[in-house]
């Protein structure tokens, strides 16, 4: 991108070169001209200046040598060596993107005590598992991983880095790019590699109205971050393959200012990003009271209940209910809505169920785009119909 530079000596009427810009990104102080962020960079005072007021110049990236940068890396996220399964479901992709372009999977596994638990990922196809297992990195403190994160990028200068957006990968992506001076997309639902590496990143903007490709052509690594239940995790095959490298890095670099007192485990509450059937109460739903239905509902089925954002808003259910963009994302087997409009931001969150059952009294709404079955009907007629006779079934098959 380029910038404007105004010479000041060549403007003869002030007041008048002002109102040129049609976004009033002037500001005159002090007697002299200067461009403030309301500038939209459409060049209109550069086609008016007839004196050559305003210039134009454009920036000249640095080319980066591609070629030295190698690799798809996985970021292992994981409490007390325990691994998270988005880590997995990045595995997946990693091997995907890496076939097309005929590089490596590496994973970047950093914690102390962690080295069998390493050898777990030979069996998902990764090629080489880069493992710090030193005791300063017990807990995850930002300053010390972050280090960690550096010296690996240095020394094996991955082209692609995927981190699972999880509240470790949240603080710790963003941190590194910051450190390499790299873009970072968050919460990408589609990845995509070119013949060159660059990796393309898809993700919703402006609130779920448009996919934006996002590309980082002229810096690496690139990074992404990907929400739990988006990517397929591959098959766990009994025998391994790929190797373990095992490596150091000063401990002086592992030094923070952050002193973990305490760590207290968070009571384990029911999430339904794992749950195999979801219920979901939409706008439909017209009073708190009301979401006895769904709970009925979501119990005949052995499933779990959620939302969608204006009933979290509304403090009918709480906000790990919600489903959506800016809720969780879900892949349950089964998943019924009641009463859900479909916004593409609700959708966006849970169009990759393995079916999706509708239940609407509009029959142009957006949900049933979506939906592998559909009723057009009334949610409170309905609902209960569904419940009768599942409660029918249960007592048959009993």
């Amino acid at each position: 991108m380029g910038k404007l530079i105004i010479h000041q000596e060549k403007i003869t009427d002030i007041e008048a070169f002002i109102k040129v810009c049609p976004f009033l990104a002037f500001d005159l102080l002090d007697g002299k001209l200067s461009i403030n962020a309301a500038c939209k960079m459409c060049k209109a005072c550069l086609k008016k200046a007839k004196n050559g007021e305003v210039t134009y110049i454009e920036d000249t990236s640095p080319v980066i040598d591609k070629s030295l940068w190698n690799g798809i890396c996985v970021y292992v996220d994981h409490e007390d060596g325990e691994i998270h399964p988005v880590t997995y479901e990045l595995i997946g992709k990693a091997i995907e993107l890496a076939k097309k372009v005929g590089q490596k999977v590496h994973c970047l596994f950093a914690g102390s005590e962690i080295a069998e638990k390493a050898k777990g990922l030979l069996h998902y196809g990764v090629d080489e598992v880069f493992v710090y297992d030193n005791p300063n990195l017990k807990s995850f403190q930002i300053e010390p991983y972050t280090a960690v994160f550096e010296e690996y990028i240095k020394t094996a200068k991955p082209s692609v880095i995927l981190v699972g957006a999880t509240p470790v990968g949240r603080q710790l992506a963003p941190r590194v790019a910051a450190r390499f001076r790299t873009g970072l997309t968050a919460d990408c639902t589609v990845l995509d590699i070119l013949e060159n590496t660059d990796l393309v990143q898809i993700r919703p903007a402006f609130g779920g109205n448009i996919m934006a490709q996002i590309a980082t052509p002229n810096n690496r690594p690139q990074l992404a971050t990907v929400r739990y239940k988006v990517m397929n995790a591959p098959d766990r095959n009994p025998a391994t393959s790929g190797k373990i490298t095992l490596c150091t890095i000063d401990n002086a670099r592992l030094k923070t200012n952050i002193t973990v007192i305490k760590v207290a485990k968070k009571e384990k509450a029911t999430s339904i990003e794992t749950a195999d059937v979801i219920v979901v109460a939409g706008r439909g739903v017209k009073t708190k009271e009301d979401l006895e239905l769904v709970k009925q509902l979501a119990e005949c089925l052995g499933g779990e209940v959620a939302c969608t954002r204006p009933l979290a808003e509304s403090g009918f259910m709480e906000a790990r209910r919600q489903i959506g963009l800016s809720g969780r994302t879900v892949r349950p087997k089964l998943i019924i809505t009641c009463g859900v409009s479909g916004s593409v931001q609700f959708a966006a969150g849970m169009k990759s169920s393995e079916r999706i059952f509708a239940i609407n009294n509009d029959e142009k709404a957006p949900i049933f785009n979506v939906a592998h079955y559909g009723i057009v009907g009334d949610i409170y007629e309905i609902v209960p119909k569904l419940i009768a006779q599942l409660k029918n079934s249960a007592e048959v098959l009993s």
